[in-house]
Order: structure tokens, then sequence, then C-alpha cells
């Protein structure tokens, strides 16, 4: 009897012991993300300052560093179109330290150009967009279109009598043009410019006829009547543009063309950091403040989870994949 009871003490104190374990290790687990970050992280950006990438990447991670108390360096790795910045996060450690701001560019790359010596898809893990920047569609007003509908139809009227600008081959302003034209069924003639400025000063000229243009270049000109918007690429009205509808309910169902950035992370970065970052980026993402200053740089707050931006990305390769294809169109070198 007493070996039987001495037995059963020992089953309780062992089953004590592994709850104990357990529920050590759980807290273990749980406090891991709260024991980040310790020190400085990192956010690199593949482009110049001052552009709309490098903008969005300072206006996040300027409340991000208030809210972990730590500094949070931004690091411009310009060249060969965002290459060199991708490049060298693929090859950052994975410790939860360094992030990669990616952008539309990052998307379209792999369609572009070969042996890029990195692979946005395979080096990195998406932490989550953070704002998408509208491509509106504008029109000189000697164009006699009022919407989406008319400009399909005086296209297939006038075949390849219509051209239209973009600030470079194979930017998002010029592939917004390439998917309008395919689904469309139209031919249009592509004249590229080096930046939304010139590209835009010519459409108010009369140079060229439409332009699929970024919100920041377009307003302006729509302000003052040099220019006549019709739609926006979005997949929802833009709060830019509240009164335009989108091309893709004004006459091209299916249409969407946005410029757009996220965050990475390099492969290996811990998932619950991850976790914890995408977390805090959709909270300061949401905050009044940080709202008020992405839209006054013609950005708009779109954070989701890190699956989203996953498939987010997959579905982007491939649609712009599929219209550099189907348009043959080359990198500039």
């Amino acid at each position: 009897m007493l070996t039987v009871k001495h037995s059963l003490m020992n089953v309780v104190r062992l089953g004590l012991l592994v709850m104990g374990c357990v529920h050590f290790g759980s807290v273990a687990l749980a406090q891991t993300p709260a024991k980040w970050p310790e020190r400085a992280v990192s956010f690199s950006v593949p482009f110049p300052p001052g552009g709309p990438v490098d903008t969005t990447a300072r206006l996040t991670a300027a409340p991000l560093a208030l809210l972990w108390s730590v500094p949070t360096p931004i690091e411009n790795k310009a060249g060969a179109g965002g290459i060199v910045g991708a490049l060298a996060a693929a090859k950052a450690a994975p410790d939860g330290y360094n992030f990669f701001f990616g952008a539309i560019h990052h998307a379209i790359l792999p369609s572009l150009k070969a042996n890029l010596g990195y692979d946005i898809q395979k080096d990195f893990v998406p932490v989550g967009l953070t704002a998408r920047f509208p491509i509106v569609l504008v029109v000189h007003p000697s164009l006699p279109v009022k919407n989406v509908a008319e400009l399909i139809a005086y296209a297939k009227a006038n075949p390849s009598k219509l051209s239209y600008s973009s600030s470079g081959t194979g930017g998002g302003t010029h592939l917004a043009g390439e998917l309008f034209k395919s689904m469309a069924g139209i031919t249009m003639q592509h004249i590229p410019y080096k930046g939304s400025a010139p590209a835009m000063q010519d459409l108010v000229g009369g140079q060229v006829q439409l332009m699929f243009a970024d919100a920041t270049s377009a307003l302006p000109f729509i302000k003052s009547g040099k220019i006549r918007a019709l739609a926006v690429g979005n997949p929802t009205p833009s709060v830019f543009f509240p009164e335009l509808p989108t091309i893709d309910a004004s006459g091209l169902p299916g249409y969407e063309g946005y410029s757009w950035t996220g965050v990475f992370a390099p492969k290996g970065t811990p998932a619950e950091t991850v976790q914890r970052i995408n977390a805090d980026m959709k909270r300061v993402l949401s905050e009044p403040k940080t709202v008020q200053a992405l839209m006054a740089a013609g950005a708009e707050p779109a954070p989701n989870t890190p699956e989203e931006f996953r498939t987010f990305l997959a579905n982007e390769i491939t649609k712009w994949g599929e219209i550099i294809k189907r348009a043959n169109i080359k990198a500039d070198d």
C-alpha cells in the first residue's frame, strides 16, 4: 500500500514538474517578442532620399522608434532601379534588426532582368504592405473623351493615334498603361521619359494625349484644369480623388494598377519578430498623425498581414510578368 502511495506521489510530482516546465517554456516563448527590440532596428531603402519609397519609410519608421524606444535609422542604398539595395538587404543578418522597404519595382524586375542576384520571394520574408500610391488616368483637355468607356471607344476608332507618357520603361506608370491596352484591346504608343515631371509637362503641353500618372504629379494640374482626370487605377476609390470612379467600375472590369511599398525581412528572421513588427506597423499606420503625413506625401496607408502580403506579391509578379511578356518590354540598360 505504501509502495502504491509512494508511486502515486511520484507520478503527481512528475506531473507537476512537467506542467511547470511546460508553463515555463510557454512563458519564455511568449516573452521572446516582448524582449525585442533591444537595440536599433535598421530599415534599408533601395532608392535615393526624397522619393516616395524613402518618404514612406521615414514616416513609418519615425513613430516605430517612439513606440519601441530605440533608433530606427534609414539606410539608402540606391542603384540599378532598386536592385543594389535589394541585393544588400537579402544578405543582411536575419536577426530581427534588419528590414527592407521594397516596392512595386521588385515585383516587376524578375520579369525584366535575369540574374538579379537575389529572389524577392525566396530570399525575403514578407512583413507587410505599408502604403499604395494611386495612379490616375489623365488626358489632355483637347481629347474628346470624358470617361474610360469613351476613351476606349475613341482609341478603337483611331488605332495607334493615341500616345501616352510615363516616367520610364518598365516603371509602374508604364505598365499601368500596358495593362490598360491589353485589357481594353486597343493600341497606343508609349513615350517614356526620365521621370514623372517631364512626362507630365509634355502631357500638359499636348505632345502626348494621356498618362497613367502618380497622384502627386497629377493633382496640381488637375486642380488647375490643365489636364482632365478620368478614373483611378485603385481597386477602390482613392481618398485623393473621391469624386473619380475606378477604372474597374467605369469601363474596364478587373483592372488594378497602382504603385506600392512594403516591408520585407531577410530569410530566416524569427517568425515572432515578423509578427510583432507587422502588428506594430498596423498600429502606427492607423495613427492620425502618421496617416495625415503619408497622405500629404501622396501615399495611402494600406497595411495587411504577412500572409496577405505574400499572396499580394505573388499576384503582382505574375500579373506584371504576363504584361511584360505580352508587350515584349525590354529593360533600359
